[in-house]
């Protein structure tokens, strides 16, 4: 939660470019409020609203308030969030929602925390405030993906599905966004896991939507969706790990089929279920090719990784004047 005791340090923002990333879809009723909310909290920030081929007057309410506005016309919250990443420059990212259901009072609290602490993202959490804020389906199935997630790449998140973020500029630019819809939160928290990149996570106040807009979040298509791109990020980024399970699901199965066969041959010194017979050594060498391949694209993959974190490394920040200016205001 935003501490109201903290120092508001927003003339030391003066020292750095910040942006902050608005993707929205038919966000009209709220987007106002919430570049409003933002704007007083950051000045000096700019704030972009990447209009997600929207059918309603987002644009033009988001235009009104003196945001930049981006139009992207592919749909999907992923492709919003990969235009607005290639297309702004800063030294600082925020990504949020457009529906209001962030708090801009914690804002400053998370830009300290990624300067201060030289780190590359750190993560609101989402600390609902209100029993509108999740719908008990959606509430049920962060719980469980989020549960999945740490148990294939670790604990280092506790909501991978926040909206809520703030970016170093070398982790934006190193960024893939190969995600097309809700899914890209999580793309987001594995590459920051895969790439070792140092990252927090502060706990934020989550409201309900602002009255008049709807969730475009639908609880079984997207939560369909996401996994399969949770277990596709598995495969891509942990392939010994997807593909050693499938190997030892496949050796299973061929031992408890074989017990039959052995136990007849050792009886009466001959297999007469020679389908079974056959089925046995088809499913272990399926064991043994799916363990090879696990392995082959796990060095592949070691190798792609050094490639990106080479290239994460070729981006330096520029924050020593934010640095410097937070720290005179701390001695004050």
């Amino acid at each position: 939660m935003p501490n109201d005791n903290m120092i508001q340090p927003t003339a030391a923002y003066n020292h750095a470019r910040i942006a902050i990333l608005l993707p929205c879809y038919n966000e009209g009723k709220a987007i106002s409020h919430v570049i409003a909310s933002f704007r007083s909290i950051v000045p000096s920030a700019q704030i972009v609203v990447i209009d997600n081929a929207s059918n309603d007057d987002t644009a033009e309410k988001a235009m009104a308030a003196d945001a930049i506005v981006i139009r992207e016309d592919l749909p999907g919250k992923g492709n919003a969030v990969r235009r607005g990443f290639s297309e702004v420059e800063a030294d600082i990212y925020v990504m949020a929602d457009g529906d209001g259901t962030y708090d801009a009072r914690a804002l400053p609290q998370l830009i300290n925390k990624l300067v201060e602490d030289r780190l590359d993202m750190v993560v609101g959490t989402r600390a609902e405030k209100e029993q509108a804020a999740y719908r008990s389906g959606h509430r049920i199935g962060n719980r469980l993906f989020n549960t999945v997630f740490a148990k294939l790449f670790g604990t280092r998140f506790t909501d991978i599905f926040s909206g809520y973020r703030v970016f170093s500029r070398r982790f934006v630019k190193t960024f893939p966004a190969i995600s097309t819809g809700f899914e890209i939160e999580t793309e987001i928290s594995v590459h920051a896991i895969m790439l070792r990149a140092p990252v927090a996570e502060i706990p934020t106040s989550y409201g309900a939507r602002h009255e008049g807009t709807e969730s475009k979040l639908r609880t079984y298509r997207d939560g369909i969706r996401i996994l399969s791109k949770i277990l596709l990020f598995t495969a891509t980024h942990k392939p010994f790990v997807f593909y050693g399970l499938i190997a030892a699901s496949l050796a299973v199965l061929s031992v408890l089929l074989s017990i039959p066969l052995i136990l007849e041959f050792l009886e009466t010194g001959a297999v007469y279920r020679l389908p079974t017979a056959v089925l046995t050594v088809g499913i272990m060498i399926s064991a043994i090719l799916s363990f090879v391949t696990g392995a082959i694209l796990s060095n592949i993959g070691i190798g792609q990784w050094e490639v990106k974190r080479l290239s994460y490394l070729m981006h330096t920040d520029r924050l020593d004047a934010i640095r410097a200016a937070l720290t005179v205001l701390r001695e004050k």
